[in-house]
């Protein structure tokens, strides 16, 4: 296992934030066709923690490696992995304590080229106890910016243990990536929450790709609330066995649902879709976002997430993968 880790740390540094706009924007990269192009720090995904978590030993005490994409760095123990100051990013993988330890890895570091790029993967997580499987969950893999309340204690209202988003003030056009995308074929999807039957979910599964950008405020019992200012969304629904790079992910501004761009997944976060951000007491809440900015608001907070699985928690293919590299704003 230790090997493990100083291979994963010599290349370059794995069930269940806040920083300035300046923070999270590297050295601006050389213009394309568009003004200027700044790459989001550690976007490169050249840099990454690796974690070695031991489960229960009721589970089988296996060792485990997670990672995190921050400042290369090696943590042993079970430790809850606390934002680092940076970088910007957070992955699904988590480690849950609901009495016992076990833990959930879907995002991996992956060699390319001369450096790294993330690799996130939709896979099924099994719990065994006493070598009996009892407990199957669907996770998929997701990089966001914002960070994870570990450690997990509970399988319910999963985006409550995300704070989603960072402090933000720019207007930019599009989101730039390097992706490549491997989708399973499958006709439908599986749900596994870990209670119950597996189910079956109509509709092939589609990684997806998502650019928010919202004018937040709090009130004086620290409710949050938002208005959205940006959007911008795609769904990669083709295996693409090469790499397409710097693709676009336009950011459409203000009301957009007369917009011809305009698709379901664009729509306010409502219900079971609401995300989390955290007051300044320190307390994540729900972000409350009750309408549509102008087309010329400045934004305060931006949300970037990208995920091997669309559909919600619990909801995908096992096998679909998407790797990603470069990720970076365009003016």
């Amino acid at each position: 296992m230790k090997e493990q880790i100083k291979q994963f740390v010599s290349i370059g540094s794995l069930c269940m934030m806040l920083l300035t706009s300046g923070q999270i924007i590297a050295q601006s990269a050389p213009v394309t066709k568009y003004n200027s192009v700044e790459p989001i720090v550690m976007g490169n995904f050249n840099q990454w923690v690796v974690r070695e978590i031991e489960e229960s030993a009721i589970l089988g005490g296996n060792k485990r490696l997670l990672f995190e994409v921050a400042p290369t760095d090696t943590i042993i123990g079970n430790i809850a992995y606390k934002a680092n100051p940076k970088s910007p990013w957070a992955t699904s993988n988590v480690m849950a304590n609901v009495g016992v330890t076990k833990t959930s890895v879907t995002v991996y570091p992956e060699k390319r080229d001369n450096g790294q790029c993330a690799r996130l993967e939709t896979r099924m997580e099994t719990c065994k106890v006493l070598g009996i499987v009892n407990i199957t969950v669907l996770a998929s893999g997701t990089l966001f910016l914002g960070e994870v309340q570990e450690p997990i204690k509970s399988t319910k209202n999963p985006q409550s243990k995300l704070a989603m988003g960072v402090p933000f003030t720019k207007r930019p056009k599009a989101l730039l990536l390097d992706y490549k995308m491997k989708v399973t074929g499958e006709k439908d999807r599986i749900k596994a929450t870990g209670f119950g039957k597996m189910t079956d979910v109509p509709g092939e599964d589609y990684a997806e790709i998502t650019i928010l950008l919202q004018k937040r405020w709090e009130d004086a019992d620290g409710n949050i609330f938002a208005k959205r200012v940006g959007t911008g969304s795609e769904r990669i629904h083709k295996t693409t066995p090469n790499w397409i790079n710097e693709h676009p992910v336009e950011v459409l501004y203000g009301d957009i649902r007369s917009n011809a761009k305009f698709k379901t997944q664009m729509q306010l976060y409502t219900g079971d879709d609401v995300k989390y951000a955290k007051n300044k007491a320190g307390k994540v809440v729900p972000i409350q976002e009750i309408g549509w900015a102008e087309a010329n608001e400045q934004p305060t907070h931006l949300m970037v997430q990208i995920s091997s699985s669309h559909g919600g928690a619990y909801i995908g293919s096992p096998g679909n993968t998407i790797w990603v590299d470069n990720v970076k704003l365009a003016y």
